[in-house]
This record gives structure tokens, sequence and C-alpha cells, in this order.
């Protein structure tokens, strides 16, 4: 795939970039070497100063990131502008808790004195996905800075004017040089920096086969790796539940980010004793969704991100019609130029068609109808994914069921799933391992190291 950026509102190729020659790899590799020595020995103040203004800048320059984001994949320029806002949030919060989370933690042991010391790792690989363009990258700088690591970033290459104003942000918040670079590659180039014995650990977002490409490739040389890939998270609705709120948010959950994200709802399992009601008001409410022009302030769903991913999602509908699904709305790309599809929700889904066993990365929802509780976990879990989940009931007996019993890293009760830099964000299953933000985020790329001082 040519790093380049292409209008998927249009599809128009806008700028084409020349990846960086295996000469400038090995030069940023070296360069990122050479400020880790001296980088991991300045001080939490000096960081947190720097993620700061970072914060700042992502602030100030909400409108011109938004519309860059907007430009390469497609998403609504009022949520691009809030991704920004939420890029700033999560440098202030590693700004202000790092220290703490990193403390030397002491432990009562017959030493005259035993601790657990962080100690940050060195340059991390990371390998990020197109549809967060700014938000996962800055994910992983918060926390991975605060900590003392160095980072390269081998972003998707149909966002390289994100990744290279990232770096941009990071170098003019005041960061040493060499400390955050990006890389102007092709996947079919990240074997060969993985596997250079400066890179200590990678982490990647994206699909199952990049993860586990990534994830081989590391550990052939015994290197820590931090996945985060698809989803097909549940949306259970029980009879306790206000129907008409579920049913409101249901449509937010499934289209966020023009329905692109692994977090977003894609099967919605709903009661019996409310399946019409839901089905009503939530055909309604997806059909109502205005879909069109990303720049525009009245548009709820832009374009797909690539031409390649709207026609396997129409792949995905169309085979499943075929086998016996139907369509409630929607069902078919729009007329026109550009990468859009309208909003869809597919009912009687067969579980041999691609609805049931796939990822859907789009405006798609599938529904199915339960008879009880049972059932509902049963269908949620019957997946090879695990990543988030939401059960929206006001039984307090249900609702420990589905904490207890959702195969999932997260569950949401009567919410949507969301990203909080406050919390841990990850999955299981083939959704992947290790968690991103909150405490636990910031320790997985460090050295947790013993310490045991004899009287």
């Amino acid at each position: 795939m040519p790093i380049a950026t292409i209008d998927p509102s249009t599809n128009v190729l806008l700028k084409t970039f020349a990846p960086h020659s295996p000469a400038e790899v090995a030069s940023k590799i070296e360069h990122a070497d050479a400020a880790f020595r001296a980088y991991r020995n300045t001080s939490f103040a000096e960081r947190s100063r720097w993620m700061m203004r970072a914060a700042e800048i992502l602030e100030s320059e909400k409108a011109e990131l938004g519309r860059l984001m907007t430009t390469e994949m497609g998403k609504t320029l009022r949520s691009a502008s809030e991704e920004a806002l939420k890029c700033a949030w999560a440098c202030r919060y590693y700004a202000e808790h790092a220290a703490a989370f990193l403390a030397d933690a002491d432990v009562p042991t017959s030493a005259g004195k035993s601790f657990i010391s962080y100690q940050s790792l060195g340059i991390v690989l990371a390998v990020m996905p197109w549809n967060f363009p700014f938000w996962q990258v800055f994910r992983f700088i918060a926390p991975s800075l605060m900590a003392g690591n160095v980072g390269l970033l081998k972003h998707a290459s149909n966002v390289p004017q994100c990744a290279l104003a990232i770096e941009s942000i990071v170098r003019r918040a005041g960061f040493p040089e060499g400390v955050f670079q990006t890389l102007l590659i092709g996947s079919d180039a990240v074997e060969g920096v993985l596997t250079d014995p400066r890179i200590k650990a990678a982490t990647l977002t994206g699909s199952e086969p990049a993860g586990m490409s990534v994830a081989s490739i590391a550990g052939r040389s015994i290197k820590k790796t931090l996945l985060e890939l698809g989803g097909s998270d549940p949306f259970i609705v029980m009879p306790s539940a206000d129907v008409a709120e579920a049913a409101s948010v249901a449509a937010k959950a499934r289209c966020v980010n023009n329905g692109q994200s692994c977090v977003a709802a894609k099967r919605f399992i709903i009661h019996e004793e409310v399946y019409e009601r839901f089905a009503s008001r939530f055909t309604q409410a997806m059909g109502a969704l205005v879909v069109g022009d990303p720049m525009q302030e009245r548009t709820d769903v832009g374009p797909l991100a690539t031409a390649d991913l709207l026609g396997e999602l129409v792949r995905q509908v169309e085979a499943s019609v075929a086998l016996g699904a139907k369509v409630l709305t929607g069902g078919k790309r729009v007329n026109g130029p550009g990468n859009f599809y309208m909003p869809t929700v597919l009912a009687d889904i067969p579980k041999n068609s691609p609805a049931y066993r796939e990822e859907i990365f789009g405006p798609v929802a599938m529904l199915f109808k339960v008879k009880d509780i049972d059932e509902a976990i049963r269908l949620a879990n019957d997946t090879p994914f695990g990543l988030g989940s939401c059960a929206w009931t006001r039984d307090g007996s249900e609702q420990q069921r589905f904490i207890a019993e959702l195969e999932a890293g997260m569950v949401f009760l009567n919410s949507m799933v969301v990203s909080d830099p406050r919390l841990p964000f990850g999955g299981v299953k083939r959704s992947g391992y290790g968690r991103e933000l909150g405490e636990v985020g910031i320790r997985e790329f460090v050295n947790i190291k013993t310490v045991w001082i004899k009287a």
C-alpha cells in the first residue's frame, strides 16, 4: 500500500510520500538509542512540563489537527476535534500521575530494605492504525514517554500527515530530539525494525493478522508486546432497562467513528420482552443519521477510510443477506463518489454468515432476540473476540452476572463502551493482551525490578 493521503470522501489522491530508506530507518533507530541514554535520566518534573505543553498544543490546534484527521481518514470534523482534546486529556493525566504510578514501592521482608522499582525499558516500536489516528498514538505516547521510554511510530500508510504532525507536536512541546520519531515505512519493513536489538518492545493496535505477525516476530527475539486487536462487542438490553435511552445510545455506539472502532457496539442482543420496542426505536435512529461530507457540522456519518474497506463491508452484508439475514434499514452503499455506506441494521442473522462470525468495520448493526439472561450471555460470548461489552439492566443480580460472566476486557453497565485515560483498556481472547491506560497501562513497558538490601 503506498504511503499517501487519499480523501475518502472523493477517493482523490492528495499527496504521496516516499518511504524512508533502510539507511534513513537505521539512522532514526540510532538517534532514538542515543536519545534514550540521556532521556532516561530526566526527571518526572521535566517530562511532566513537556507533556503539559503537548496538551496545550493539542488544544490550541484542535481545529487544524481535526481537519487533517478528517481529510486523511474521513471521520467527522466534530469528532476529530474532540479526538485532539482527548489526547490532551491523556497527556495531562499522565503528566500529573506518572510519578506516583512509578514511585518505588516498599515491601516489608527480612531484608534491611526491599522494594519494587519501575525503570524504563528503552525504544518501544508503536504500530498504529488509521481509525483514531491521534488518540491511539497518544495513548501510547503519554504513559511511555512519562515512564522514560522513547518511541518509534510506524503509522498506517493512509495517515502519513497525521503521523508527521504527531512527531512535530512532541518535538515542539520540548521533548529532546530523537525521543519520538515517525517512520514512513510499509508493513514489510516492520520486521527489520523489530528485530533490531535496540528495540526493546512493541505495541500494536490493528487487525488480527497484523497482531499475529508482530507478536511472532517479537517472540523470536523474546521481546514484550502489547496487542489491541479486533472486537465484536455485544450490546445487551434486558427488560428492566430504559429502552428508549438504550436505543438512542445504541445508534451512537454503533456508528461512532463512522462505525470503524474496535469497541463500537456491533451485536445488539435484546430480550424478547423488549425486542420489538428496541428494534423499532433503534432502526429509526439508525435510519435518521445524516450521511455526508464529514467536514459539515450536520453530518453524523462520514465515509469509510478506504475503498477496500467499503468493498469488504459490501461483501459481508451481501453475503449475509444471501444466507438469510434481513435488512431493516440501509444495506447498501451510497451512490456517488467516496466510500459512503448507509447506516444499516440486520436481523435474523444466520450463524454461518459473515455478519455473525466476522468483525464488521462500518456502520452495520446486527440485531438478535434472546429469551433470557442465560441465552444473552451465551450469545455474547459466542465470538472469538473479547474486547468490550455493555449491558443495560437495572437489576442488581443481572448486573453481577454480566460482570462475572461476559468474556471481555471491559464491561460497561447502562452505558456504551468508551476509553478513559484513568481506566485500563484492552481485551481477552483474539482481541489481544496487555492493557493500555490507567495505572496498569504505564507499567506495561517498564522493568519491574526487585531490589533487596541486606540489613
